[in-house]
């Protein structure tokens, strides 16, 4: 990051320091509530849809862009029917247009209008701001990697982009941010204290929080939560946020809510097996079991598993797994595991001892399903959102887990345990249960 990018960071968010004092404080340091249009409540004006403005870093096939854009313009299934889109996008910008591209083609066929520039998207090619909301699909698309592997996706610069017409246009509309918030610190902070400075809903995050569960099942709410753990795949700075919100939406129901995070510590291989072999981590070892059996990927031969589910036959199966061990500051653990198990699993434990397991609904394209439907739920999230101008659940969970993730690619290229008094985020979750069950 260059110094003069520094500087305009830190004029934006005006006092980065207060960061250190959670999501609250963040929020006591910010000024006055930034005037914002609210929605009518007369006949005719429920009757309109919100005019969205979409941003999108590439629409291919499968990309993140690709499956909001879709349900956006043409709907998605949801309670056993059709849903119509209740929002209308009214303008598209797209940064890359590779082999392959899908933009032109829905742009036309939808009746579409495609902008240069953000700002233009924002402003329909006037001077101030003329939608009702922003979605941001900051994902896919050819862009730098640095020296820890992550991927350099433009959310942050766009972001301030579209905070800049707010500010110009005196006015502001709730904003969709697609996965963790960026992959520096300060930047996700500037974000939320800008969503607050300037008083508009901010939605981010992962749609695994939000699909379909098997069983049904939730977190009591208020419930003594000991620890929680989740099984996954894919790759750092990547598919971690998703395993992160998977166990961050069930721990954060617990008594007293969430407290912060005190410590990260990511490992792999055999570092990370020999850790989990100590006593003090029996318990994550059950959870981890518990999370396993709900999988539908385990390896097999000849049809079936290639052996029973046990810590030693999981160490075997997975040797080059990699893992957060994340500390809470109330003394509750999250245990993230990135494997080749090709779903999501979640497994917590109360403080009774009782378990509550379970696999979040994933049918990738091309592994058993043709349309990426854990997006449907999401996308009616980012409606609802838009159209009632309050957010189902609080920013402060994707701010924690986007600096989890920072943390765990932190520990990882660093090969050292991370403390963490900047992730003091304490926050309650919604008691209403947010995920798919229509």
């Amino acid at each position: 990051m260059t110094i003069s990018r520094r500087h305009c960071l830190k004029t934006m968010t005006q006092s980065l320091a207060a960061a250190t004092a959670g999501a609250a404080g963040t929020a006591e340091s910010l000024a006055g509530p930034f005037p914002a249009p609210q929605v009518k409540t007369d006949a005719k004006s429920d009757a309109r849809r919100p005019r969205i403005a979409f941003l999108g870093t590439v629409v291919r096939r499968h990309s993140h862009a690709q499956h909001f854009l879709d349900r956006h313009t043409v709907g998605y299934t949801w309670d056993g029917g059709w849903q119509m889109p209740r929002v209308e996008v009214a303008s598209v910008f797209v940064d890359q247009f590779p082999e392959g591209d899908l933009a032109h083609d829905r742009v036309q066929r939808h009746d579409l209008k495609l902008y240069p520039t953000i700002e233009e998207a924002l402003t329909l090619g006037g001077e101030k701001l003329a939608v009702d909301g922003v979605v941001l699909i900051g994902e896919h698309g050819s862009y730098p990697r640095n020296e820890k592997g992550q991927t350099l996706y433009p959310r942050f610069d766009w972001f301030q982009r579209v905070v800049k017409v707010f500010e110009d246009s005196g006015r502001s509309v709730p904003v969709f941010n697609d996965k963790h918030l960026s992959t520096d610190w300060d930047e996700c902070v500037a974000m939320v204290e800008a969503s607050r400075r300037l008083d508009f809903p901010f939605l981010a995050g992962s749609s695994l929080p939000v699909t379909r569960r098997m069983p049904a099942v939730d977190m009591p709410f208020g419930a003594d939560v000991k620890e929680s753990v989740c099984v996954a795949y894919g790759g750092i700075d990547s598919y971690d946020i998703h395993a992160l919100e998977t166990a961050q939406c069930m721990s954060e129901r617990r008594k007293g809510g969430e407290t912060g995070v005190r410590e990260v510590h990511a490992l792999r291989g055999a570092d990370l097996w020999r850790r989990l072999a100590a006593d003090d981590c029996a318990t994550t070892r059950e959870l981890i079991i518990a999370a396993v059996t709900r999988s539908h990927n385990l390896p097999v031969s000849g049809g079936f598993p290639t052996g029973v589910p046990t810590f030693e036959w999981l160490q075997h199966s997975y040797p080059n797994t990699t893992a957060y061990l994340i500390e809470h500051n109330d003394g509750m653990r999250t245990t993230m595991l990135l494997t080749n198990m090709q779903d999501f699993n979640y497994a917590g434990q109360l403080k009774d001892g009782t378990n509550v397991s379970c696999q979040m609904y994933l049918p990738m394209p091309g592994r058993g399903s043709t349309t990426a439907d854990f997006f449907n739920p999401l996308a009616r999230h980012i409606e609802t959102t838009m159209i009632e101008r309050k957010t189902p659940y609080p920013i402060e969970r994707t701010l924690l887990t986007s600096g989890m993730v920072i943390e765990g690619v932190n520990s990882l290229h660093e090969g050292k345990k991370r403390k963490t008094p900047h992730l003091n985020i304490a926050y309650t979750g919604p008691e209403e249960s947010t995920f798919w069950s229509v």
